[in-house]
């Protein structure tokens, strides 16, 4: 099976590089295969496949990852799963709040 893809270009997981340790120990919790260490630092190696389960950030000793838990790909799963409708962030570019 092909890795699990939602929402292109929405999700909002970040690496800060200069705090990263390089220890892994998001690797070893993301359960998608996101992150990757190359040279010492966590790397985003394939950010449209987070989901935004927070386990990489909750588990940073250096608190270099970030990422808002229950927003882009996840909530716009569900939101479009309950009003019946593609899947929507609520985020709008026309409507000049915040792009995704």
């Amino acid at each position: 099976m092909d890795k699990l893809r939602y929402i292109k270009n929405v999700a909002t997981v970040e690496i800060n590089a200069s705090a990263c340790s390089g220890c892994g120990v998001c690797t070893e919790v993301c359960p998608h295969g996101v992150i990757e260490v190359r040279q010492r630092k966590a790397t985003l190696v394939d950010k449209d496949a987070c989901m935004e389960c927070g386990a990489c950030m909750r588990n940073c000793p250096a608190q270099a990852v970030k990422v808002n838990t229950g927003v882009g790909c996840a909530a716009a799963i569900i939101i479009g799963a309950i009003k019946g409708t593609a899947p929507d962030c609520g985020c709008s570019c026309e409507s000049k709040q915040s792009c995704c």
